[in-house]
């Protein structure tokens, strides 16, 4: 049937009475991506009486009208791939999901703001949570920072954190630890952590991945070399401190994105624009007289943070806007701090002598290669780690089970970290919340009669889920496999076999063109 909405819930009706009255055994749908729907799909297989892997979806959408521009041709090659899917739907084989215990218990890694937060969050929730840092004390970047971009005492928020983490029986706080090895997959995950050379083993059914980032020690703007060049978490901790000088100060330049929006870090950091703008009120505000100068590429005060910028203009705060190509220039002369930059409005080199050089500098993250491998999760090209959808599933890793949050996943505020610990927690007892869940059936079988033991399989998997057995035989984790493949298309001898993907089923829908 053709329908204006084949996902809708009037059509899923239509579909299961047609099931129904027709005594059909397999369905085709011809619509959109299987990523989004195909499990509303197959739940409506379900309610007809039908085991659900007997669906198959032409995705016309994403592999056809998205990308084509001729509609004629487009319709065509709809067709081709209608044909396809129901040539491999007739040779479709009614599969099983497998079903595993979950473990009750929680792993935080890093006890940053984020961390804590999803930490506080499973623990309210009535779950048992091991929050792991790798320093002497919880807190993270926090620890540096002066108040939130709404004006609010980062301090206080971190204390109060804290105090709830300590006081909290559900938590088990393990300082100065590290990670040292992860087993096992969703549901059922071992850990081996050190302290103080000593090595103890947990075991949870879920992971919070929140490492954070740091700020990047710039080699640049007479950085290092002269005491009046700081970075922003230099000049956050004067401000927690009450520095006396601050009072003093009678002229602050600050830089934007040193280090950031370049070839080698291309993104950009998000908060640099709003601490630099909130920074520059702070110091009107300590000095109302004092003359502060934001040398920016783009203000990036994103949201509510406008608010933020109208303020600055209005206490005198001065903007100017710089090339990349023309970046301003620092040195000292005469012992005084010299900063050269092309206004943008005159055209013109104007130098400015100030008492504070503050360099807006970027985040960088940790790029643990070593963690991604451990949960068979992914860095993107910059070292942050990915998430499994941006829209989708924007806390969930690939990786069943693991989740993130914090300045792990992308540069952030302390609210958007704070929020993001709470979603990361939220998709967490979703898992948590079940005695078993189900395991996809569509995974990889290997036929031990065939099997060589030559390990390709094992070595290629990028999600460990073959392993030899205790007749030197490979076999599949079904818990650990995704379905992708690699195992089947590396098989020397023709040993596996991926259900749902069977070499028959391929064949006829090459065949069917």
């Amino acid at each position: 049937a053709d329908n204006l909405y084949t996902c809708s819930q009037d059509t899923q009706l239509l579909i299961k009475e047609a099931i129904e009255k027709h005594r059909l055994n397999r369905v085709v749908v011809a619509a959109c991506t299987p990523r989004t729907h195909e499990p509303l799909f197959q739940e409506t297989l379900i309610d007809a009486g039908l085991n659900k892997y007997l669906f198959e979806m032409a995705n016309i959408r994403n592999q056809d009208s998205w990308v084509h521009d001729d509609p004629e041709e487009a319709t065509e090659k709809a067709k081709d791939l209608v044909r396809m899917a129901v040539a491999k739907a007739a040779l479709l084989e009614p599969l099983k999901d497998s079903e595993i215990e979950v473990k009750e218990g929680a792993l935080v890694i890093g006890g940053g703001i984020a961390g804590m937060s999803a930490a506080l969050s499973l623990a309210e929730s009535g779950y048992h949570v091991h929050l792991i840092e790798r320093d002497s004390q919880l807190g993270g970047n926090a620890r540096k920072l002066h108040s939130t971009w709404k004006g609010e005492s980062v301090q206080e928020i971190l204390s109060r954190m804290i105090k709830d983490v300590e006081d909290n029986p559900s938590v088990t706080v393990h300082l100065n630890t590290d990670l040292k090895d992860v087993d096992g997959f969703m549901g059922n995950f071992t850990s081996i952590i050190e302290c103080d050379g000593k090595e103890e083993t947990l075991e949870h059914g879920v992971a919070v991945v929140a490492t954070g980032a740091s700020e990047l020690k710039p080699t640049e703007y007479l950085y290092g070399e002269d005491s009046r060049v700081l970075t922003h978490l230099e000049l956050d901790q004067k401000f927690v401190n009450n520095d006396p000088d601050l009072e003093k100060i009678n002229c602050a330049v600050f830089i934007q994105c040193v280090g950031s929006r370049e070839p080698e870090r291309p993104y950009c950091s998000r908060v640099c624009c709003t601490h630099s703008v909130q920074s520059a009120l702070e110091i009107k505000k300590r000095n109302p007289d004092a003359n502060v100068f934001i040398l920016y590429r783009d203000m990036r005060t994103y949201g509510e943070r406008e608010d933020l910028y109208h303020q600055a203009r209005a206490a005198g705060v001065i903007f100017i806007r710089y090339n990349v190509d023309d970046k301003p220039k620092v040195w000292t002369e005469n012992g005084k701090l010299q900063v050269q930059v092309t206004d943008h409005v005159l055209g013109q080199p104007i130098v400015l002598e100030p008492d504070l050089l503050t360099l807006a500098t970027a985040i960088v993250p940790a790029r643990d290669e070593k963690l991604a491998q451990f949960f068979k999760v992914a860095l993107n090209e910059d070292g942050f780690f990915v998430e499994a959808h941006a829209k989708l599933r924007p806390v969930d890793f690939a990786t069943d089970g693991v989740y993130l949050c914090g300045l792990a996943h992308y540069p952030k505020s302390i609210d958007e970290s704070i929020a993001q610990g709470q979603a990361a927690a939220a998709r967490a007892m979703t898992l948590l919340a079940k005695k078993q869940v189900e395991v996809s059936g569509m995974v990889a079988t290997v036929n031990p009669f065939l099997c060589s033991s030559c390990g390709v399989c094992v070595a290629i998997c990028p999600f460990n889920a073959p392993s030899f057995n205790d007749k030197g035989v490979s076999e599949i984790n079904p818990a650990l496999c995704k379905g992708c493949g690699l195992c089947v298309a590396s098989c020397r001898s023709g040993a596996i076999s991926l259900k749902g993907f069977d070499e028959p089923q391929i064949f006829a829908m090459i065949e069917s063109l």
